[in-house]
């Protein structure tokens, strides 16, 4: 071959071969399936930081504890691990205040947002393991470890301190009297404005079903509805009640 037949070859060969195309394709056809495969990920990954746990399926539960049978959407149940039907020790639950709602789409700004625990509204319902309530327990306890005289409370409640050797620590009592009901009774730790308010502020417990004990726990800017939260815990949990005819 001479030298101008040579370099005429040279001229009219492709700058990029078809192999070079096959292996760019298919490089940048991986690059797109990763890419897609990435975010896919991602939009998962967010969803479940944004759920962190929550449901919104509204999928029925039943739930026994004791002799009492509980049928309970998903999206009220607090755990994952306990939203299966059967037998159960306790069932933990959390609702919006005040429409007493489970988790949704909508409302997850509600279970997510810290600085608003007022929202929320934390619900534990077990065996009860003793006769009375905290409204049973106030004459026969609580009574005896008050100390000094009750300070006026919000929407009609009396504040009671607790004696240093109580055991109840900075935990302070509320009470009020109930026309044709036992007296009604709360215990908190008050914070110290309430910017540093938790959902877990007041605590009270009441019987429920045939054997149950209902705790709630409620951020104390929610004193103020004390009567309204009572009547609404209650007719919650009732609602939930199958009764056998």
């Amino acid at each position: 071959m001479t030298v101008s037949s040579a370099t005429s070859s040279e001229d009219h060969s492709p700058l990029i071969s078809p192999r070079f195309i096959y292996r760019v394709t298919a490089v940048a056809l991986g690059l797109a399936a990763l890419t897609v495969g990435i975010s896919a990920a991602g939009r998962w990954f967010g969803q479940s930081l944004a759920q962190a746990g929550h449901t919104a399926s509204t999928q029925t539960t039943d739930i026994f504890i004791g002799q009492d049978h509980l049928r309970l959407p998903a999206n009220v149940i607090r755990f994952e691990n306990q939203r299966v039907t059967g037998i159960a020790e306790r069932t933990d639950l959390y609702v919006t205040w005040p429409h007493l709602e489970g988790y949704t789409d909508e409302n997850r700004h509600l279970f997510n947002d810290v600085d608003h625990p007022e929202n929320l509204i934390f619900l534990q319902i077990s065996q009860s393991t003793m006769s009375r309530d905290m409204s049973g327990r106030l004459e026969p306890i609580y009574r005896h470890l008050f100390d000094g005289a009750p300070t006026p409370g919000p929407a009609g409640l009396l504040r009671h301190a607790m004696t240093k050797k109580s055991g109840y620590g900075d935990e302070v009592l509320f009470t009020a009297e109930m026309t044709g009901e036992a007296p009604y009774a709360v215990r908190c730790i008050l914070p110290q404005s309430p910017a540093f308010s938790t959902s877990a502020d007041c605590q009270r417990d009441i019987h429920a079903g045939g054997d149950l004990v209902v705790l709630y726990r409620f951020s104390s800017q929610l004193l103020p509805q004390w009567q309204a939260i009572d009547k609404a815990i209650h007719g919650f949990v009732t609602k939930r009640l199958v009764t056998v005819p």
